[in-house]
């Protein structure tokens, strides 16, 4: 049994909440110490094995000024020959479990990473702190308690959520479905006898991506909103759960939803979409979800606290450096520039940065790139008095659509799509957007016109999407979700498109949209709408919202 778990058992919860949630409490000042401290000793760990020479090209910094200098800044391709042949004797430190999330699509199918001993000991205090912190009203406060059931409504192992799953707290917490049997299901059927047993044991706490609490909430409300009685009259508690919640959904004059059933003491989400579900998980779970920011190669990097505003970076699992947007845009637009990057301590609130993490505890990731701009939100959070900076995930930055955290498509892949329906067309181009669920939303000049229907070319492009890429195909199978919608345009729409660029002057580069997240101007322009045409040293830089 963990120290955490014990600590729970044994009903110390001022200790507990010391070890796994003090952090809250650092001042800036104590953040940027401990940073320093551990950054110098993964350095020690990665001076002695070959993806750490590899990576800092054989140079030995002795500070943090003298690393951040003399070692370059890193993204997956550079630990492809270690990581996606798990190459254990290259590493900082030997991996206690691997771990996977959607690579490139039509280019590596997943992108592993190792996770240590080390590193796990930290993740389990943080995933602690973040079920304490979705419960509590105030500081110091553990609401949970040993024999809490805990739906397990997670992508299976090696995904990162059913991955970490081990380091949750399930020697104390009643999992429902238990772990080892629930691994053993597909996603579907591990939900429904979830929310089986939920129903006749009752459900405490609840852990999911933020695409996927919508999903089930959507479910339960089309299942339930006719309940036949007869077979549950042998299971008088799932029986009373029921009626009670109908009666609470038919006063309402609406469908059942979750909270009719289930009063949670507390939800936790992740997903670059949090932001876009939150009231819709809260109309169906009856509360907002602790919003957790984290992913495969930076595991938990910040989290929000009990007023569920801005979310506070965790200074022990990596060190953060801040690419400014304006220094990330150039080294997009040239591969070679290297760009300026910041410390927590540097930035400034109301400005967005690439983010860029090292791992600690023998991870493997150095000075490495994210693709992910975070906006500060603020210096410090003054209504609880936590001093260390609050963000919020605010996009891609790279040339991907991240759809619902399951998968990130590449121009390649869609591109390869649309070729493989046979469609004889001019050009394309798609982004995402945000509505109430996430939309990939492809924009396709055919060149003819005939009688197919933008029905018809999305189902052929959703079908050759799914046998491209498995993550795109999970989408379907775990949340039951098509995200694909087409937008036919006018005949010469692309042709119109050049003709207005050139005449307004810009150069070669800028004359077609790009293929992968066009501005709202580009798009209006496409399908007819009259806006002002972008001119050279004025490329519209909207595409970045919509990642």
């Amino acid at each position: 049994m963990s120290r955490e778990a014990e600590l729970i058992v044994q009903g110390k919860n001022e200790e507990l909440w010391q070890r796994c949630c003090g952090f809250i409490d650092l001042s800036l000042e104590d953040c940027m110490s401990i940073q320093e401290r551990l950054l110098l000793e993964q350095i020690e760990l990665l001076k002695k094995c070959k993806l750490g020479r590899s990576i800092m090209r054989r140079v030995e910094p002795r500070t943090v000024e003298e690393f951040r200098r003399q070692v370059p800044l890193t993204t997956y391709t550079d630990y492809e020959p270690f990581l996606l042949t798990k190459n254990v004797r290259a590493l900082p430190a030997k991996p206690l479990f691997w771990q996977h999330t959607s690579g490139r699509s039509g280019e590596y199918p997943f992108k592993w990473a190792p996770v240590t001993s080390r590193q796990f000991e930290e993740i389990r205090s943080l995933l602690f702190a973040c079920l304490a912190f979705s419960c509590c009203k105030r500081r110091g406060e553990i609401a949970y308690k040993r024999k809490d059931k805990f739906l397990y409504a997670l992508a299976p192992p090696p995904y990162t959520t059913g991955a970490l799953i081990h380091a949750a707290p399930y020697e104390v917490f009643d999992f429902l479905p238990p772990i080892k049997a629930a691994e053993d299901m597909s996603f579907e059927d591990r939900v429904q006898l979830g929310f089986e047993l939920a129903l006749s044991e009752g459900l405490d706490l609840f852990f999911a991506m933020s695409s996927v609490l919508v999903s089930i909430g959507e479910r339960f409300s089309q299942r339930n909103g006719s309940v036949s009685i007869k077979p549950l009259l042998g299971k008088p508690k799932t029986l009373s759960r029921l009626l009670k919640g109908l009666v609470k959904s038919r006063l309402a004059r609406r469908g059942m939803l979750p909270r009719d059933i289930w009063s949670l003491k507390g939800l936790v989400s992740t997903g670059s979409d949090g932001s876009v579900f939150r009231e819709r998980v809260k109309e169906m779970w009856g509360r907002y979800p602790l919003d957790v920011y984290g992913g495969t190669e930076g595991i938990i990097m910040a989290t929000q606290t009990w007023d569920y505003q801005g979310l506070t970076f965790i200074p022990h699992l990596n060190f953060f450096e801040f690419i400014p947007e304006e220094e990330s845009l150039k080294s997009r637009d040239d591969p070679f520039y290297q760009p300026e990057t910041l410390l927590l301590d540097e930035v400034r609130p109301e400005e967005n940065y690439e983010l860029v993490i090292t791992s600690f505890h023998g991870g493997p990731f150095v000075r490495y790139k994210l693709g992910d701009m975070i906006r500060i939100t603020s210096l410090r959070n003054e209504q609880l008095g936590i001093d260390i900076p609050q963000m919020r995930f605010h996009a891609r930055v790279d040339d991907m659509i991240d759809i619902a955290g399951f998968t990130r498509l590449t121009e390649q892949v869609i591109w390869q799509a649309i070729e493989n329906t046979g469609l004889a067309y001019e050009e394309w181009t798609a982004c995402k957007e945000l509505r109430e669920r996430p939309v990939l939303h492809l924009y396709l000049e055919l060149k003819e016109d005939g009688h197919i229907t933008p029905e018809e070319v999305g189902a052929s492009v959703h079908e050759q999407l799914t046998r491209l890429d498995a993550p795109y195909a999970d989408l379907e199978s775990f949340i039951g979700l098509r995200p694909l919608e087409v937008t036919l345009l006018p005949q010469n729409a692309f042709r119109s498109y050049m003709l207005r660029q050139q005449a307004a002057g810009a150069d070669l580069a800028h004359l077609k949209p790009p293929h992968i997240n066009p501005s709202d101007g580009m798009i209006e322009c496409l399908v007819g709408g009259k806006v002002p045409i972008t001119r050279e040293g004025e490329y519209e830089r909207e595409a970045v919202r919509s990642r």
